[in-house]
């Protein structure tokens, strides 16, 4: 790779918007609940997620998803984000030296300056709020700062896109919820979420908005993506959305490689302009990824990429976490 290249991304804030790592410290089996050997500090052989890969790809802030397991659905979903939580601050605790919870805009720039990683503590899956404004609000306290609605089912909130047959978008909760996630300063997350909730969101939402980790459907026709209305309607809102490595989310025959993903960009700059695209690879959630891009070490290839298609240094910079710093300042401060 050029030099040149290199220093680009190292320079860059680079910013990924969604793994799963944090189930691999529960163990993968579901139901876990007691660590695993899995450690953030230490470089493995398996998954795509560990501190040593993500320095040497550089990634600077890296969001960790609380997964709500369908096991923990409805009843025991707070008590697992719970689990999960501690496994995280465990982690960060474990490694000051290395990484640090990043809760604001300033967070991540102290981070970058000291060579640490910015964690951010994300939940996939609403279930985890049980229903309540007031577990929202603790939730923010402990540092929570991006909420995605629904996993792929219908939950209290809306419906997930897997399980849409309703048509239906928010539910009255739903709606509540999403302005006070507005008024604590906590990123609606619209990935996994029906296409009448996304609209909902949309409608709603005094804020911008992230897909943290959906690609373009216009260019692999997956009901995961988003559609060419959808990515204009949250780029009006000032959004931004995080390419997601799956496979399947990246070209139809779930044979992708590098340059499939560098195409949902291209079409996604095409249309509304490089400041309402960014990177949410989604590691350790997925079972494949295009093929160059094996784990978090591997993300410099994707500035490489960029910088062979033409993308002007600016616009990489925006790409590769820019954007997102933007939307992070305006909705956390």
């Amino acid at each position: 790779m050029d030099k040149k290249v290199r220093q680009l991304h190292q320079e860059a804030l680079v910013v990924d918007t969604h793994c799963d790592t944090l189930l691999r410290l529960l163990g993968r089996s579901s139901g876990s609940q007691e660590q695993s050997a899995y450690r953030l500090r230490d470089r493995h052989a398996e998954g795509h997620i560990d501190l040593p890969r993500l320095k040497e790809g550089g990634v600077d802030v890296q969001f960790f998803a609380a997964y709500i397991e369908p096991i923990y659905k409805p009843d025991r979903s707070l008590k697992r984000a719970m689990q999960i939580f501690d496994a995280f601050f465990t982690e960060v605790d474990a490694n000051s030296d290395l990484m640090m919870l990043a809760t604001s805009a300033q967070d991540i720039l102290t981070a970058k300056e000291q060579g640490k990683l910015a964690a951010v503590l994300a939940i996939e899956g609403g279930e985890a709020l049980e229903g309540d404004l007031g577990v929202l609000r603790l939730f923010h306290r402990l540092g929570v700062r991006s909420i995605g609605l629904t996993w792929n089912e219908r939950n209290n909130i809306a419906d997930g896109v897997g399980d849409s047959r309703s048509k239906g978008g928010l539910s009255v909760f739903g709606a509540d919820l999403i302005k006070e996630m507005n008024r604590l300063g906590i990123l609606v997350d619209v990935s996994h979420l029906s296409d009448p909730g996304f609209w909902d969101v949309v409608e709603l939402s005094t804020q911008p908005i992230i897909a943290s980790h959906s690609n373009s459907r216009a260019v692999c026709n997956h009901r995961r993506n988003l559609t060419d209305d959808q990515i204009k309607a949250l780029a009006k809102n000032g959004g931004v959305m995080g390419m997601n490595f799956a496979a399947a989310f990246v070209k139809e025959d779930g044979k992708p490689k590098l340059d499939d993903l560098l195409n949902h960009i291209d079409h996604i700059v095409e249309l509304v302009g490089p400041e309402h695209v960014g990177l949410g690879s989604d590691f350790d959630g997925i079972g494949a990824a295009p093929e160059e891009l094996t784990d978090a070490s591997t993300m410099p290839l994707i500035t490489d990429g960029l910088c062979k298609r033409g993308y002007s240094d600016e616009h990489i910079r925006l790409i590769l976490g820019g954007n997102y710093f933007r939307v992070f300042k305006e909705v956390w401060g």
